[in-house]
């Protein structure tokens, strides 16, 4: 199933520029991209990993995550192997760096209406790109997206945010939702972690808000690395430059992969961090990756009742059908709430 891909230029000598990500790779005539699994072949670009399907789930959305976004409903979550990242701390490594690290490229190979038949057997409201990096497997999820739309079922993508406009804007139609990764608000961490910068990211945030997608951020914390007061200011106030309604999620890190300069994330530096986005003026900040911390739940910003409770699955939305807290009718951001 290897399709020719999208968002490509034909160079001279037969080299192709990818436009898809940010990495803008030039790759000449048998050599593949940064991603790996984007193949110049005779000056034709192709997708290796088109329909080759990885993972698939029937999670929470919760799991995303996206806490305000069709809250206690099930996403049909795929993945193909491969990213455009190559993060040392990376926390799903097993697939998402299994061609940089075995130069395996596999999965079951799955036609996009497969998916789709999947998900509505499944009654999952959504359908999640995630796992991996769906923008190096955007052909296959704009196929899946499109005929998903077409059945009322909403598509997401979990991503780290380095696509182009031109890829975002060719996908925002069949788009609904995302969760971006926002690794940390410094260039050398995005360089020395991630092979990567952080300016795309931020413009990505920048026009998914533009373009109606609605958004969420998590930051995974790692200790001495993007934990400093100073940094999680940065990030913060720049969400709350967009809307102070986005929600921030703050994950703990736990040692995985390549990356052994840090241990687990201490959960106080995990609360300390969501009490900086309060400072900041943000109205939906969370803790991820501690089970049972009242940091998982959805309070209102105006008389501070609990909205949503999160112990596990399933939640208790207390949320009226109208979206608003029951307790001051104050309108609850995100979307399908009540």
């Amino acid at each position: 199933m290897i399709k020719k891909a999208f968002l490509w230029e034909l160079g001279e000598d037969k080299k192709v520029e990818c436009n898809l990500c940010s990495h803008h790779c030039i790759i000449k005539p048998g050599k593949r991209g940064f991603c790996l699994v984007r193949e110049n072949r005779d000056g034709v670009l192709y997708t290796l990993v088109y329909g080759k399907v990885i993972a698939k789930h029937v999670d929470p959305v919760e799991k995303k995550p996206l806490y305000h976004f069709m809250p206690g409903s099930n996403s049909y979550s795929i993945a193909t192997v491969g990213c455009n990242f190559r993060c040392s701390f990376c926390q799903n490594a097993d697939i998402s760096q299994l061609v940089r690290d075995s130069s395996i490229i596999t999965g079951e190979e799955t036609e996009p209406f497969v998916i789709v038949e999947d998900a509505l057997a499944a009654q999952c409201k959504s359908i999640a790109y995630t796992y991996t990096e769906p923008t190096v497997y955007c052909e296959f999820a704009y196929d899946v997206a499109e005929l998903a739309k077409e059945k009322g079922i909403k598509n997401i993508f979990v991503t780290n945010g380095y696509m182009t406009y031109k890829t975002l804007k060719h996908i925002s139609p069949c788009l609904d939702a995302a969760n971006i990764d926002l690794k940390a608000f410094s260039e050398r961490f995005y360089r020395d972690l991630c092979g990567a910068r952080l300016k795309p990211v931020l413009e990505t945030i920048t026009a998914m808000k533009e373009l109606g997608i609605w958004v969420e951020i998590t930051t995974l914390l790692i200790p001495n690395e993007n934990d400093s007061k100073k940094e999680l200011n940065e990030i913060a106030s720049f969400i709350a430059s967009l809307d102070k309604d986005i929600p921030w999620h703050i994950s703990r890190y736990h040692p995985d992969y390549k990356y052994d300069k840090a241990g687990l994330t201490p959960s106080e530096s995990i609360r300390k961090a969501r009490d900086i986005g309060f400072e900041n003026g943000l109205k939906y900040v969370y803790t991820g990756n501690l089970p049972g911390d009242d940091g998982e739940n959805t309070f209102c910003p105006r008389c501070g009742g609990i909205l949503i409770e999160r112990r596990e699955y399933p939640i208790v939305n207390n949320i009226t059908r109208f979206g608003t807290c029951p307790g001051c009718a104050l309108k609850i951001a995100g979307i399908g709430m009540g």
